[in-house]
């Protein structure tokens, strides 16, 4: 797969390329499981371009993207599902989660929105309408580059 929004995740893959005994390496998950992760969650149609970037160099693991528990993307777009349910909660459009913390919220983004689309935050135990938030001119690829910087600083990337 041709990396084109990525490249700086793809370029840095260790946490800590100075102690590589000690620094964990990004992994990814392959073609296929992507593909069925696309008829699972957006009706067998392309997700968006970074997104199967993201995917394909760090769907297993990734530094600066926290999966949760989760052993699986799928197991992880399940628990999010699941959660939201619990909260009585649903997201009409497709979309697809890509980072949980704290255990009671996550990002994602909508599967319809391009190549590059930006970044929502959703917190389905919050009572009312106002339980997902648009994060203006956050991405999946600015929101990686801010955590591979911040790492390289000795920061915490989130």
């Amino acid at each position: 797969m041709k990396i084109e929004y990525l490249a700086k995740l793809q370029d840095n893959p260790y946490e800590n390329p100075s102690d590589l005994k000690n620094s964990f390496i990004i992994e990814g998950i392959t073609l296929n499981e992507i593909q069925d992760l696309e008829k699972l969650y957006n009706n067998g149609n392309p997700f968006p371009k970074v997104l199967k970037e993201l995917l394909f160099l760090a769907g297993n693991y990734c530094y600066v993207c926290d999966y949760g528990i989760d052993e699986t993307q799928q197991e992880l777009q399940e628990w999010v599902r699941e959660d939201m349910a619990d909260n009585g909660r649903t997201i009409s459009r497709p979309f697809y989660a890509f980072d949980v913390y704290g255990g009671d919220q996550f990002l994602f983004i909508y599967l319809d929105e391009g190549e590059n689309p930006t970044v929502y935050e959703a917190h389905p135990w919050i009572t009312g309408s106002n339980w997902i938030k648009h994060l203006d001119n956050l991405t999946i690829k600015s929101l990686v580059d801010s955590g591979i910087e911040r790492v390289k600083r000795g920061e915490n990337p989130f």
